[in-house]
């Protein structure tokens, strides 16, 4: 028998109404969207729109140089020859049709101070040239630019660049799908406040829908991870962003000089950054606001010796970022872009036999050696889509060894609206 009515059930229900509805506010989770593998930024004075295609073709080119086979770039890095072999061709044929998944035209660090009047210049050409890559084919998904950030010394600027693109593109037919702007160097959760300002007003002058401007916020300083007050003011910058905020971005020199970490020292695996990502990763959890780790500044340039050790590190870097979590990093150089995907793709092709079988044992609900729970089915399902979306993995690869399309795929993976 049992002592709880129906009575008790109503009054929990109008108790904690508040706080239901507060919960599915904050953390709507997952979106369903695709998210980029990585973040290009390319200094606003040295983009155009044969960018795309110019670094697919550098990135391609350095790999018929230097690694030319699966089985010598399975020697440079150190990854297992069947899996370097197996993912080899996809990473070729990634670099021919997509080579950029999310392009950032940088204003801020990567350009620098600059007269007022060359900056006008470069935002008003950076216009025509996103206009141009938007539509071309094998042009990125997404993209963007990085304005200066709203600190006092470079306010006005950031604002005026800022303010200049995105009229440019409306004029120019409409703001591209995917079109998403980076808030750097990020200190206070007023700066985020202000920011959604800044969007609606420029939302109310073009008559654009509300909602549309979108930002990532760039989290490189210790005041977003630590307050004065002892709190994680990121936690709260989230939802300060009224659902414009798209992602957290670790950067990572940036963060790492404001520690006084010695520049030998400044690293994505440095201690100080797995701390800093950590607090990101939680306050991040469940909102849908995606996570993106930095980069690294070891370029793959020079002899082969270099080229080799810079391909070695960064494929490394991706693997270890991949595997706690971070599934976006930033790419500096083309030559970053053949291990970028090689990790990635290995990543999620070397889980995909044993994931796909737990998925199927799970919906069949077969004993096995593993006992899997929803939310490890969740992660199961993330897996495989996340494989999807970025290329390592078929849509008829997914669908055959998992025995469900991408809509169960998808429900099982607890995305927004599935």
């Amino acid at each position: 028998m049992t002592r709880l009515s129906d009575e008790i059930a109503d009054d929990l229900d109008h108790r904690l109404a508040d706080a239901d509805r507060e919960l599915g506010a904050r953390y709507p989770g997952d979106t369903g969207a695709r998210q980029p593998v990585h973040t290009v930024y390319v200094p606003a004075d040295r983009f155009s729109a044969d960018v795309p295609g110019a670094w697919g073709a550098a990135a391609g080119a350095l790999l018929d140089r230097h690694a030319p086979t699966a089985d010598a770039l399975a020697g440079v890095t150190g990854m297992p020859v069947p899996l370097v072999d197996d993912v080899y061709d996809r990473v070729t044929a990634k670099l021919a049709r997509e080579p950029i998944e999310d392009l950032r035209v940088d204003f801020e660090d990567g350009y620098g101070r600059r007269s007022d009047e060359e900056e006008d210049r470069a935002a008003t050409e950076a216009v025509a040239a996103l206009a141009a890559v938007a539509g071309a084919e094998g042009g990125p998904p997404f993209l963007g630019i990085r304005f200066k950030s709203l600190e006092a010394p470079t306010r006005r600027r950031g604002l005026r660049t800022l303010d200049l693109v995105v009229a440019g593109l409306v004029a120019a037919g409409g703001l591209p799908e995917g079109f998403v702007v980076t808030l750097p160097k990020v200190t206070s959760v007023d700066q985020v406040e202000a920011m959604v300002e800044v969007c609606t007003r420029l939302e109310q002058a073009h008559g654009l829908p509300a909602g549309r401007l979108r930002f990532e916020i760039q989290v490189e300083t210790p005041q977003a991870v630590l307050g004065a007050d002892g709190t994680a003011p990121v936690a709260r910058m989230i939802p300060a962003a009224e659902g414009r905020c798209t992602g957290l971005h670790y950067g990572t020199y940036d963060y790492s000089a404001a520690l006084g970490i010695t520049a030998t020292q400044q690293s994505l695996e440095h201690p100080a950054a797995d701390h800093a990502k950590a607090v990101l990763q939680v306050a991040a959890a469940g909102t849908g606001v995606r996570l993106s780790d930095g980069s690294t500044n070891v370029l793959p340039t020079g002899d082969e010796g270099a080229v080799h050790a810079a391909w070695r590190l960064h494929a490394r870097l991706v693997t270890r970022s991949l595997e706690r979590g971070y599934y976006q990093g930033w790419d500096m150089h083309p030559g970053h872009l053949p291990t970028r995907y090689l990790a990635t793709y290995s990543f999620f092709r070397a889980s995909l036999p044993a994931t796909a079988a737990r998925i199927r044992a799970y919906l069949g609900r077969a004993e096995g050696g593993v006992m899997d729970e929803p939310a490890t089915a969740q992660a199961l399902a993330g897996a495989v889509l996340r494989g999807v979306d970025c290329g390592a993995v078929t849509p008829e690869e997914a669908g055959e060894l998992t025995g469900v399309d991408r809509a169960r795929l998808e429900g099982l993976a607890r995305r927004a609206g599935v």
